[in-house]
Formats: C-alpha cells, sequence, structure tokens
C-alpha cells in the first residue's frame, strides 16, 4: 500500500521530475491568501489609531490591495514567468503544447497567456471578496427586515442569497475535483484557473536559476543617463526590494501572527477573567471632531443619530454605544465608521440587544 501511494511525496523520475508535487502546487495558493489577512489586520489597527489620518485606507483597503497585488504580480510574470508565490516556491509558467521545449523563466510568457494570468490572479481573488462581502451584507438587511415589504428587488435577494451557497460549493467542488485528478496524474492543472490561463506550471531548473541570477546583476549593475530610464531602474528596484521583504519577512510573520491569534484566543481564559473582574471601563474619547459626527444626547434611551427613543437597541463592538439598528446600519454601510468616536466599523460588528421585558 505504501509503495501504491509513495508517488504523493517522493518527486517522480525523468520527464515527471518537473511536475510539482500536489502539496507545492497547494502551498504557494495559499500564501498569497495569508498575506492578505495580515495587511488588513494591520491596516485596521491603524485605523482605529487616528481615524481621521488612516481610515480611508480602511475604507479602500481592497481596492488599495488589489493596486499593489496587480503590480507585484505584473513585476513576477514579466521577469519570472511566474506569480510571487509561485516564483517563491520556485516554479514557472509554461504555455500548454510545449511539451518537453520549456522557455526558460526570463524569456516571460506570450502577452494572451501573460494577460490572461495577470487577470486571473488578480481579479478574481478581488470579485470572490466582494462577492462574498455583498452576501453577508444581504444577509445582515434580510435579517433584520432592512429593505421595506414593498421593495421589487426582495424577492430577487432572497433567490440570491438561496442560491449562492450551492454556487460556492460548486465552485470549490471544481477545485477539489481538479487537485484529485492532478493527484492521480489525470490532469496537468491543479487549479481550473491555470487551465482557464492556458498555462501550466513546471520547476525550475537549474538552467533557469542561472538565468534569473544573470538578468538580476545585469539590472542592478548597468548604468542608466535618461531621467527616464532612471525613473523606470528606481520603480523597478523598488518594487523588486517590496517583494524581497515580504518573501524574507514572511515566516516570522506567520509566526507572529500565530502567536497573537493564541494570545487573544479564548483558549486564554485566565487573562480573560482577570480582564472581566475589572470595572467598566469609561466611554471612549470622542475622536473624530468632525461637523458630520453624532452627538450624544441627554438621555440614554435616545439613538444619538436619529435623536428618538431607540427602536431595535444595537450596540457597535467598537465602540460600546447603543443606537436604532436602522439608524447604525445605514451610517456604517456608508462611512465605515462609529458615529460618535470615528473608530473604523463594519457592518459584522453590529451587535443586538434584548432586555429582559422582550
Amino acid at each position: 500500500m505504501a509503495e501504491v501511494g509513495a508517488h504523493l511525496t517522493a518527486a517522480p523520475a525523468g520527464e515527471r521530475a518537473a511536475r510539482p508535487l500536489v502539496f507545492e502546487a497547494v502551498a504557494q495558493d495559499s500564501l498569497m491568501a495569508a498575506v492578505k489577512p495580515a495587511l488588513q489586520h494591520l491596516v485596521k489597527v491603524l485605523a482605529e489609531s487616528n481615524p481621521a489620518r488612516y481610515g480611508f485606507l480602511w475604507r479602500w483597503f481592497d481596492e488599495i490591495y488589489v493596486l499593489l497585488d496587480l503590480l507585484l504580480q505584473q513585476h513576477y510574470l514579466a521577469r519570472c514567468s511566474a506569480s510571487f508565490s509561485e516564483n517563491f516556491y520556485s516554479m514557472k509558467r509554461i504555455p500548454m503544447g510545449h511539451g518537453r521545449q520549456r522557455p526558460l523563466a526570463t524569456a516571460g510568457l506570450p502577452k494572451r497567456h501573460h494577460w490572461k494570468s495577470l487577470l486571473l490572479l488578480v481579479l478574481v481573488p478581488y470579485l470572490k471578496g466582494k462577492l462574498e462581502k455583498l452576501v453577508s451584507s444581504l444577509r445582515e438587511e434580510d435579517e433584520y427586515s432592512i429593505h421595506p415589504p414593498s421593495s421589487s428587488w426582495k424577492r430577487f435577494y432572497r433567490a440570491f442569497l438561496a442560491a449562492y451557497p450551492y454556487v460556492n460549493m460548486t465552485w470549490e467542488g471544481w477545485f477539489l475535483i481538479q487537485q484529485l485528478c492532478y493527484i492521480l496524474g489525470k490532469a496537468e492543472h491543479h487549479s481550473p484557473l491555470l487551465k482557464l490561463a492556458g498555462v501550466r506550471l513546471v520547476r525550475l531548473t537549474a538552467e533557469d536559476i542561472q538565468a534569473l541570477e544573470k538578468k538580476w546583476a545585469e539590472s542592478t549593475s548597468s548604468q542608466t543617463h535618461s531621467f527616464t530610464s532612471r525613473v523606470q531602474s528606481a520603480l523597478r528596484r523598488a518594487l523588486g526590494a517590496v517583494a524581497v521583504s515580504l518573501s524574507t519577512g514572511l515566516s516570522v510573520s506567520v509566526f507572529f501572527l500565530q502567536f497573537l491569534d493564541w494570545w487573544y484566543s479564548s483558549e486564554n481564559q485566565e487573562t480573560i477573567k482577570s480582564l472581566t473582574a475589572l470595572p467598566t471601563p469609561p466611554p471612549p474619547v470622542h475622536l473624530d471632531h468632525e461637523p458630520g459626527s453624532a452627538v450624544l444626547p441627554g438621555l440614554k434611551s435616545v439613538c444619538p443619530l436619529c435623536r428618538k427613543v431607540r427602536v431595535n437597541a444595537t450596540a457597535l463592538a467598537t465602540s460600546g454605544f447603543v443606537f436604532c439598528y436602522r439608524c447604525a446600519h445605514g451610517f456604517v454601510k456608508a462611512h465605515q465608521r462609529c458615529p460618535v468616536t470615528g473608530y473604523a466599523t463594519e457592518l459584522q460588528h453590529l451587535v443586538k440587544l434584548y432586555s429582559p421585558e422582550s
């Protein structure tokens, strides 16, 4: 039995030696997926510490990240014929149908395969993330009946929310079946996105590594005199330095992220008990003094936004202040911050409050 499954962990010989193992292919897929949450957590900490200065980074994080990802992937596809994560695991992309004739990594992909790869690497994760946020928001609105009963979109929302889990299951199942076919040797791609781009992954050879090192040395030692060439060279060097910093600091960052997850996890019961034993802290300091900020009313039962007695009392987990659910939902959806403190806030931070009388 061990002999039958040995090909899953041992590198094959001959022509199949250039074919990456499924574990390497899946690991490079998960590499970029781990970078975005880390950067998002960093931006969230900055936005909460100073909403006036860094709040826009949180509101436009997806767009800023996709722009940076576009520049990073374009740099590596043009220089190494691979994405950032594929180059990190010593792989490259080659067009389908080349057989044993594999161009060097420095040769680059044909334009059609290059742009297909770039769009699928950057655009598909961006659209998938936006769709997941839209579904989460629609579920919140449908659960608390934010849309009036006469809304013509209500049936469409219900149908969309009912169909999305099946569509998502089909999407994930497609990837799983492709990976199983790749393990059994029935497919040349572990991911359907590679098939759509018309490329496949192979390992870097000794000639590829030598060519990449030679190209890097030539680019750093070349002396240019024109201003445009100097600016382009400086931009390429800066982008390369960012990529190298990401690759070298990835292992250390993952360690610290795991440490922070453990530190703030529910398993640390002693820390939680010691914190809950302390007296209730005072309300947070009003950080945003702009004219659009809400002012706290004199009565505790009045919503700071509509200035009326609260209906469906809802608290913001980021600040602790209580509003009407409809008021808080509309404000947070439009501005992504607390109306009183200016703290960066999402719809998932809305907490419905229930009194004993209800």
